[in-house]
């Protein structure tokens, strides 16, 4: 039977007068990988805190087992630690330096990133910084909340085989569905002050609502019936005497009837945006552009040309351009060459992370949206879009200043949705948004006439609402041939990163010598040089695990030699020497393949490009 990790019990949790969670009782259970859902503001990241005594409890208990080992990764700290990282994992992890480092470069990190302080980090790399910090304290129990923001596809790809391969068990909040149906096996829901636990894959949890639902229409129907038959009775035999006593009867029957208790289900999201202006057919064109900034160039020699009602999902590494490409036809930045033709009529919305700096703190929601809506859009619009970004009601009235960043970030794609712009950029518009926003949002979008060009680390949310898949790699734009679904296929099988080779060997390879030269097979070398490292990683274990035996028999023989004399003393000498030299041999054993793993690493790290 598996171990219990942690359990609340009876527990409850306000904030002045909203109830969070009300008699919620779960337990976590060894191995078991549980997806954490529910509407924002429902007290999910609370929870967290909770379970690792950041906040505390109104009523209730959490027991923990002895054997817990909890890591935890929060959705925003601080972390500004004047050490670099190596130095960091080095001084704080369980784990040795080495094996993290080796996993840090699926990751995405570099040397550089390693001797780089932790507060010079950008935002995504300092997460994965964080993520290595967790695995170094080998714990059984990871509490990770939004560990995807900020990753690009193809680390969070290598983060979700790790996750689907942990032996150790974790609670994860995430708002990307494809990201929970891949590595969860339970579902953890937090929603209408209840804290209910689901098994299963995030599939079978929306099958489980559905069915729990139904059953509970038809007990309501099924009592309904009931106590419309009792009435029926007591109103047409209540007055005779031969039946008063039954019809009393049946109303004392009435009032001892179960109460099926139905909570106000949450709020559902239905987004209708305003139809688009006209354009003409062309909506731009980019020719031999360049993009960056100042000197620093991060896109060349782009050429781009969109027509209406392309959707255009944008994808690559973190830092590979992706933004500076949307502000730059935003014109939030100057072209450092090139041109951008501007079809006819064309009018565009760009929202960014930023944006939401933007609004004026003294607006209300609604004054706020209404303040960017284009001239046709009607107060009815403007309602119906802020009632389905979740502001009804009071909260439609709340000034901005009092807003959290989220509900900012919501008001500012309001503001954007009512434009009527025949053209959208959108640069992760799913942050901050909960499950059922991101899902109405990408109805939504989907179905929009006008021309979308957007870049999201959430697959679903791309995979739906793009028509076409543009890349960004090694500073240069490809139009991917296929689905977005073929894309991601492609990163998984590895197939992808075969340019980065190509495009490190044509920039310093000579034409001459080479037309005879053997071709070099990436799959076959990538598959020998990550062989190479396993196996030096396989002998180091071997050597430490034989080391620490060998120091035991060591130190046990150095006792008995204190005490002994004689015959028996000489031999313990004898066999003392022999045991120092195996140690030794071994010690310069291991210091050989590590420095032929180190070695192999850099090789590795040179063929895929991330040196």
């Amino acid at each position: 039977m598996a171990l219990t990790l942690l359990q609340l019990q009876s527990g409850y949790k306000s904030f002045g007068s909203k109830s969070l969670f009300e008699d919620a009782t779960f337990a976590i259970n060894e191995g078991e990988h549980v997806g954490v859902i529910g509407p924002n503001g429902a007290g999910k990241s609370t929870l967290f805190k909770i379970l690792v005594d950041q906040e505390h409890l109104d009523q209730g208990l959490v027991t923990k087992s002895q054997q817990l080992r909890l890591a935890y990764l929060e959705q925003e700290s601080d972390w500004n630690v004047d050490e670099k990282v190596e130095e960091y994992l080095a001084n704080n992890c369980i784990k040795p330096i080495w094996e993290l480092k080796q996993f840090g470069l699926k990751l995405g990190l570099t040397e550089d990133h390693f001797q780089s302080h932790l507060k010079q980090l950008s935002g995504g790399y300092r997460m994965r910084a964080k993520l290595l910090y967790l695995i170094g304290q080998e714990p059984n129990l990871l509490l990770l909340d939004e560990p995807t923001n900020f990753l690009d596809l193809e680390t969070l790809l290598v983060l979700e085989s790790f996750l689907q391969e942990y032996k150790g068990a974790f609670l994860l909040i995430s708002h990307d569905r494809e990201f929970l149906r891949r590595v969860t096996d339970h579902i953890l829901e937090v929603e209408a002050g209840d804290i209910v636990k689901f098994p299963g894959s995030l599939d079978d949890y929306f099958e489980q609502k559905r069915m729990l639902a139904e059953i509970l229409q038809k007990q309501i129907m099924s009592q309904e019936a009931k106590k419309k038959s009792i009435m029926d009775f007591v109103t047409r035999f209540g007055a005779k005497a031969t039946k008063a006593r039954q019809a009393q009867s049946r109303l004392k029957a009435l009032e001892k009837m179960e109460v099926i208790e139905v909570k106000a289900a949450p709020t559902h999201s239905h987004i209708h945006i305003p139809p688009p202006s006209a354009t003409g057919k062309q909506i731009l064109e980019l020719e031999n552009a360049a993009c960056g900034y100042g000197s620093k160039v991060i896109l060349k020699n782009v050429n781009l040309r969109l027509e209406r009602g392309i959707h255009l999902g944008i994808v690559g590494f973190n830092g590979a351009g992706k933004s500076t490409l949307l502000k730059s036809l935003a014109e939030q930045i100057p072209l450092l060459e090139g041109t951008i033709k501007w079809g006819h009529q064309v009018s565009l919305s760009y929202f960014a992370q930023h944006t939401p700096e933007a609004l004026n703190p003294e607006h209300n929601v609604l004054e706020a949206m209404a303040s960017k809506a284009h001239k046709e859009v009607t107060q009815q619009d403007v309602l119906n879009i802020a009632g389905s970004l979740l502001f009804s009601g009071d909260n439609a009235l709340k000034k901005i200043k009092v807003l959290s960043g989220g509900e900012k970030s919501r008001v500012a794609l309001g503001q954007i949705l009512l434009q009527k712009s025949p053209l959208l950029l959108l640069d992760e518009p799913t942050n901050h948004l909960d499950f059922d926003t991101v899902e109405a949002l990408t109805g939504a979008l989907e179905k929009y006439e006008g021309t979308i060009i957007t870049v999201s680390h959430d697959r679903g949310f791309i995979g739906r609402v793009a028509t076409k898949i543009l890349e960004i790699n090694n500073g240069q734009l490809t139009l991917y041939p296929g689905t977005y679904d073929e894309y991601v296929w492609s990163l998984q099988k590895g197939f992808l990163a075969e340019r980065n080779l190509d495009a490190a060997t044509d920039s310093s390879a000579t034409k001459s010598d080479t037309s005879d030269a053997p071709k070099l097979n990436y799959k076959e070398e990538r598959k020998r040089l990550e062989g190479l490292v396993k196996k030096s990683q396989k002998h180091i274990e071997d050597c430490d695990k034989k080391i620490a035996e060998l120091s035991k028999m060591r130190d046990a023989l150095s006792e008995k030699l204190m005490s002994a004399s004689g015959d028996k003393a000489a031999a313990f000498a004898k066999e003392l020497h022999a045991l120092s030299g195996q140690i030794e041999e071994l010690e310069v054993s291991m210091l050989d393949s590590m420095e032929q793993q180190h070695a192999h690493e850099q090789e590795l790290k040179q063929l895929m490009g991330l040196s």
